[in-house]
């Protein structure tokens, strides 16, 4: 059996062979392109190799083309948790931090860990992630804007900024619009992303920019649990206990996507008046003595149960059900 571990750069890939039969290990550099690519397969086909499983970290953006690529040259891939990781190179005592060293505590990792296979996304939800991504970018980018228009309109200011800075309200204003129909007509145009908006936006305080989101995620990736999805946001209490005297306040996790948990925090505020089961959690906790924002936490966490719930189910939100739970 082969494990190879790639440590992901920006313009290359490092990489470490390991054949769990000899336990001898093989380097290997080569570009982060659709050539380094083609090397590093006939790289793997001479040393008898080419059905190796690859361990990669999720770094940003770079490592996505590399695991599109050899996914569908029909390796198997897995993505592990940066954080698990460097716990697991602690555990076998790696104190070295160099690209070929992670490679190779990669490499172990696989050996010994047996990660799961990574199953990549569909075509249309790639295409949906990267719209939003730039729909997202291009709102920022907008109120960047409209605040320097807020500060112009408070001060003396040329006629040409004044322009400069309307005309680039426009652009954006104007590309925004553009954008969110390339995502409505994306949506519309697929059987499975349009079940799964209706179901999301079924939930009262769960909008379009949310459920374009959670569309995406939940598409993309196969969650068992309402659970496993909360934590995978990062909106799971993690507990500070030690002895008998340490007892830290729960705090959110705070592992997963942050975009992703901001895109929340307004919908939790919303639904704690709107939504049935949010709202009765919320008031709960507040009895219980909690704090607002701990409350708060906890409603974005259970819009994340729902989320789950319409989109395993197949059924529309229902304020009715087991509204006690």
């Amino acid at each position: 059996m082969f494990y190879l571990g790639i440590d992901v750069a920006k313009v290359k890939l490092d990489c470490e062979l390991l054949n769990t039969s000899t336990g001898k290990v093989k380097a290997k550099v080569v570009p982060n392109t659709a050539d380094g690519f083609r090397k590093l397969l006939d790289w793997l086909r001479k040393h008898d190799a080419a059905s190796a499983h690859l361990i990669m970290e999720p770094t940003g953006v770079y490592h996505e083309s590399a695991a599109f690529f050899f996914s569908d040259a029909g390796l198997a891939i897995s993505l592990v948790n940066p954080a698990q990781l460097r716990k697991f190179a602690q555990g076998i005592g790696v104190k070295t931090k160099t690209d070929k060293a992670d490679a190779k505590v990669l490499a172990r990792y696989g050996e010994m860990q047996k990660p799961e296979v990574w199953q990549p996304p569909p075509l249309s939800v790639r295409t949906l992630k990267a719209l939003l991504a730039r729909r997202d970018a291009v709102a920022d980018d907008l109120l960047r804007e409209k605040n320097r228009q807020e500060k112009l309109e408070a001060t003396e200011t040329p006629q040409l900024v004044t322009e400069s800075v309307q005309s680039s309200i426009k652009f954006l204003e104007d590309e925004l619009k553009r954008l969110q129909k390339c995502i409505d007509d994306l949506i519309d145009d697929d059987p499975d992303l349009r079940e799964k908006k209706e179901l999301l936006t079924s939930i009262p305080g769960v909008g379009d920019r949310v459920s374009d989101h959670m569309t995406a995620l939940l598409a993309g990736r196969d969650f068992a649990t309402a659970e496993q999805l909360a934590a995978y946001l990062g909106l799971v209490p993690v507990h500070w206990e030690s002895g008998s005297s340490v007892r830290g306040r729960p705090r959110m996790s705070k592992a997963g996507p942050a975009h992703l948990r901001k895109l929340l925090y307004m919908p939790a505020v919303v639904a704690i008046q709107r939504n049935a089961h949010v709202k009765a959690l919320y008031e709960r906790l507040l009895e219980r003595g909690k704090s607002k924002m701990a409350a708060i936490g906890a409603a974005m966490r259970k819009i994340a149960h729902l989320c789950f719930g319409v989109v395993k189910t197949g059924r529309a939100y229902d304020k009715n059900f087991a509204l006690q739970s």
